[in-house]
């Protein structure tokens, strides 16, 4: 029998390192945790301190039944569960649980699963952290007090399946709040003039800028014309021209909410799907006979962009070999941590080998998790690289009191961009602009003066990205809270993604109507940020836990037996679908359903016919010639259009299909999405059209 058990939350986890503690340890997995608040009822008592009551989950019992009977065996036990808040209560509940001594140094943490890490932590055992776990247990107890208290009167007085949250009812009132701002935007009309300059056989493009070196907007038509009456002739005199260089920093290497940002923004992954894939990573990879089960990246739940020294050396020694001496970074930049606590201890997300590149992994790796460590990889090396260095050049070109500006820029050094390029949520790269050599003093001749009419857009509707961008930004919500946040969100209706937009439901505007009428600090931007770092105070050991849920609670009982008495019943009344029922010949009503809405009979329950609401695009189709083109849905959410008819026609595509035929080959035309935007093409031959944005 093995002399030390070890317990991790996961199977892969646990393979990956008895394999490197050798055979003295034996390692099992909890399978997370093991104790948590019953779910059939509250599990805090409010009147007692709020004493939380643990019962072992549903199904655990096996697992901790093994643990106890191998816990009994061994002469130490050892708790290594993942290094943060979450963790740390999984090693509590387990010490509980098995009967432990909780002053014992039983709690082993490393921030990566490689070998020398592994060993060093086992050199270092410390006691389990109070103050860590009661940051956690705080949080526990304040969402079940939040959410068992608040919900049961959504179901009475809205409908059942409803709940409430610190996070999740802040995310829903920004996307609200945006969709308002959306609505009541009043557009503004605004207009540029460009040109085309020759100068020789170069020619540039330039813009209106103002009169005399004083910029000038122009709001109107009549603005444009006084603009281009004043323009008496074609050359233009080059008045000024000023050369620069500017420097571009490489962004720092992942945190949690960065990771999420980017992986959508250029891997077109979910936020839960970028940490799946990254505990995936994180947990272990068999990366065949001579390496077996590695951890390839590190922890995936951190604040922090801190790099160790070790790390930093191999990033060098790769850069160097790669790329040359002249690629690294001669002055490290500084780390600046986030505002408030981070979770330092952690460091930023990166591989755990920079010698274990994207190319070298590939073959053991499916295609995301490759997509996914690549993009870590990359963005790792190039945060160690040096910046990149830009040629920037600015022409003033006048023509009487008339001013244009030309600007470009060229990159002289390619630097970290050589490996990696932080993406944006509006998919606008920063271009290199030649402008051909030119001296003050000479002139130049207009070529097209072309003015354009504009109007301000309103903000965009929030992506996954710029949602987690925004919560981390306002102090909301912590690492892994973010993910479960978006779906909890989507799963219980209140929001739905539109192109990769959420756009909010009936549903969700009544929900938050109700909680700022009655809960109005649930949703309070800066109340919620404030308890996040209270919680913060907590595992710093400032604060005692049961002080801030008292805080809280005091008003929030006030509320709620208001809410009880006042909060008057919603009725969500059914839109008629314009359709009778085939099988009872009643009329079909709108239903809003787990994934949607659905259409179903008003004669339930009588009768229970249902079927999905169909979305015509007016294309006829074009293999049966008979039935329509509808917009459907895969199992996995994903759109695809088929005809009406089927099974009787089996068309699909997976391409909008355009209600015209390809002026060459007379086949079927369909509208494909691309990262700069729409593209209409033949779905049979070479045709193609311009973008359309």
């Amino acid at each position: 029998m093995a002399d030390f058990l070890v317990i991790v939350e996961s199977p892969a986890k646990a393979k990956t390192i008895e394999r490197y503690l050798g055979k003295k340890y034996k390692v099992r997995a909890s399978m997370g945790h093991v104790r948590d608040l019953p779910k059939s009822q509250m599990g805090v008592d409010v009147k007692d301190s709020f004493e939380p009551k643990y019962i072992t989950i549903r199904g655990k019992g096996p697992v901790l039944k093994e643990l106890k009977s191998a816990a009994k065996k061994a002469k130490k036990v050892y708790l290594a569960a993942d290094p943060d808040r979450e963790g740390e209560a999984i090693a509590w509940h387990l010490a509980h649980s098995l009967d432990l001594d909780l002053d014992s140094e039983c709690r082993v943490v490393f921030n990566e699963i490689t070998k020398d890490a592994i060993k060093e932590s086992f050199k270092h055992p410390r006691k389990i952290d109070m103050d860590r776990v009661d940051a956690q247990q705080a949080r526990r107890i304040l969402d079940r007090l939040v959410g068992y208290n608040i919900s049961p009167i959504l179901w009475k007085k809205v409908k059942k399946g409803l709940s409430a949250g610190r996070v999740q009812s802040v995310a829903v009132r920004l996307i609200i709040d945006r969709e308002n701002e959306i609505k009541n935007f009043q557009p503004e009309e605004y207009w540029t003039i460009d040109a085309a300059f020759t100068k020789g056989k170069e020619t540039f493009q330039a813009s209106f800028y103002g009169l005399n070196g004083k910029k000038k907007k122009l709001e109107t038509e009549e603005d444009v014309k006084q603009i281009i009456d004043q323009i008496k002739e074609e050359d233009f005199s080059i008045s000024n021209v000023t050369k620069k260089e500017r420097k571009r920093n490489p962004s720092p290497s992942f945190i949690t909410s960065s990771l999420q940002q980017e992986a959508a923004r250029k891997l077109n992954f979910r936020a839960r799907k970028t940490m799946m894939l990254a505990q995936q990573l994180y947990e272990g990879i068999e990366l065949g006979k001579k390496e077996g089960t590695v951890g390839l990246i590190t922890y995936m739940r951190t604040d922090s962009v801190r790099i160790s020294d070790v790390a930093k050396q191999e990033a060098i020694e790769v850069i160097q070999s790669e790329y040359g001496e002249k690629f690294v970074q001669q002055s490290p930049q500084k780390e600046k941590a986030k505002s408030g606590k981070t979770q330092d201890a952690h460091e930023a997300i990166r591989p755990t080998s920079a010698m274990r590149t994207p190319s070298s992994v590939k073959p053991f790796l499916s295609r995301d998790q490759h997509r996914l460590y690549r993009l870590i990889w990359e963005r790792f090396i190039a945060s160690q690289m040096a910046s990149a260095v830009m040629d920037t050049m600015s022409v003033d070109l006048m023509n009487g009191e008339v001013q244009f500006r030309a600007t470009g820029s060229k990159v002289k050094f390619p630097g970290f961009m050589k490996v990696y390029i932080e993406g944006n949520d509006d998919q606008s790269d920063e271009k290199e602009n030649f402008l051909p050599d030119l001296k003050e003093g000479e002139t130049a001749k207009s070529e097209n003066i072309d003015p354009k009419q504009h109007f301000t857009q309103p903000p965009p509707r929030y992506t996954e990205a710029r949602l987690v961008k925004m919560l981390e930004e306002l102090g909301i919500g912590r690492p892994s809270t973010y993910a479960p946040t978006l779906d909890t969100i989507q799963k219980r209706g209140y929001v739905s993604l539109d192109n990769k937009r959420f756009i909010p439901t009936e549903l969700g505007e009544i929900v938050l109507e109700l909680i700022v009428e009655f809960f109005p600090e649930i949703i309070d931007v800066e109340f919620t940020a404030k308890m996040e770092k209270d919680l913060d105070s907590v595992e710093d050991g400032q604060i005692r836990w049961v002080k801030i849920i008292d805080d809280f609670y005091k008003d929030f009982e006030v509320h709620l037996d208001k809410a009880e008495k006042e909060m008057e019943k919603i009725e969500i009344k059914d839109e008629y679908a314009g359709e009778d029922c085939e099988e009872c010949n009643n009329p079909m009503v709108i239903k809003m359903g787990r994934y949607g809405k659905f259409m179903a009979c008003s004669n339930f329950p009588d009768c229970r016919n249902t079927k999905p609401i169909v979305k015509e695009i007016g294309v006829k189709c074009p293999v049966c010639k008979e039935g329509n083109v509808i917009e459907r849905k895969s199992k996995k959410k994903r759109i695809f259009y088929g005809c009406d008819r089927y099974p009787s026609c089996e068309f699909l595509s997976w391409d909008k299909p355009i209600d015209r035929s390809c002026p060459k080959c007379n086949e079927m035309l369909i509208e494909k999405k691309l990262k700069k935007g729409n593209q209409i093409q033949c779905s049979n031959c070479d045709y193609k059209e311009e973008h359309q944005q």
